[in-house]
């Protein structure tokens, strides 16, 4: 999911995980997510200093980029762990010119320092486990958890990515995202509905401890371990994995264009050949 957080006194803003919309049959992109938030930016006439990445998602394309090209203002950001998922990736896909160092993105955030976008004060929190890189973005009493932390009735973010670990995502969310107040509002990236009900998106901290199916207060690092692995077992891959991710760890910049005037995506290819 998509956030759009601002000061409705000053229309000072941020944007937290843009879409770019990438069809992988045809290969088509298209910006028609992004164009909704910008449409909404416009019409409220909102000053978005930044655009903030939780993680380099690997079921869709950023549109960080594409968001940047036509607000002024706004610097493209992420948590200063990109560099561990750079450094597998740019390995995967065999980019022996990457500079896995973040400096694709304007700003790389750590957890002593707040960002200020305009008058919104943002607190990074890291939060491993589905990416070595996830964080999870505190705003005034609202959390933006990423894949680290979904609704109550699915749980947390699978951890079987290239240096994913269980382990980690526990002592994220167990250990950092429970001890904040339970009051806490906090807004997922994604939510699958489970059972087929309606679409949410916000809970509280305390619903979480108390309810989520995966990892509540009193589940034991051994008990979700057990669970995570075992349920990621019979995941398959996200169908935008291999494209998704050579995209956002350039902070949502496309391939250059060859000399056909064309930008190429890089899948390997694997198995007995």
């Amino acid at each position: 999911m998509t956030y759009i957080v601002f000061d409705e006194t000053s229309n000072d803003a941020l944007i937290i995980d843009p879409v770019l919309n990438y069809d992988p049959g045809s290969s088509r992109i298209s910006s028609e997510s992004a164009e909704k938030v910008l449409s909404f930016c416009q019409q409220n006439d909102l000053k978005v200093h930044y655009i903030l990445e939780t993680h380099a998602h690997a079921d869709h394309l950023s549109a960080a980029m594409a968001l940047k090209e036509k607000l002024p203002l706004a610097k493209v950001a992420i948590g200063e762990n990109i560099v561990k998922v750079q450094e597998t990736f740019s390995k995967i896909y065999n980019l022996k010119n990457f500079e896995a160092n973040g400096m694709q993105f304007d700003e790389l955030l750590n957890e002593d320092k707040t960002l200020y976008a305009g008058t919104i004060k943002v607190r990074t929190l890291f939060t491993p486990g589905h990416t070595p890189a996830c964080s999870s973005y505190l705003i005034a009493n609202k959390l933006f958890t990423g894949d680290a932390l979904f609704m109550p009735d699915f749980g947390t973010g699978r951890c079987d990515f290239p240096a994913g670990s269980a382990k980690e995502l526990y002592h994220s969310v167990h250990e950092k995202l429970y001890q904040l107040p339970e009051d806490t509002i906090v807004y997922t990236g994604h939510d699958y509905q489970p059972g087929g009900r309606e679409l949410r998106y916000q809970c509280t901290i305390k619903e979480s401890k108390e309810k989520n199916v995966q990892l509540k207060a009193s589940t034991t690092l051994e008990e979700f371990c057990e669970f995570r692995h075992s349920r990621d077992k019979t995941l398959k891959a996200p169908r935008l994995l291999l494209p998704s991710i050579q995209v956002n760890i350039r902070a949502g910049r496309l391939p250059k264009k060859e000399d056909n005037g064309v930008p190429y995506l890089k899948i390997p290819i694997r198995g007995d050949f």
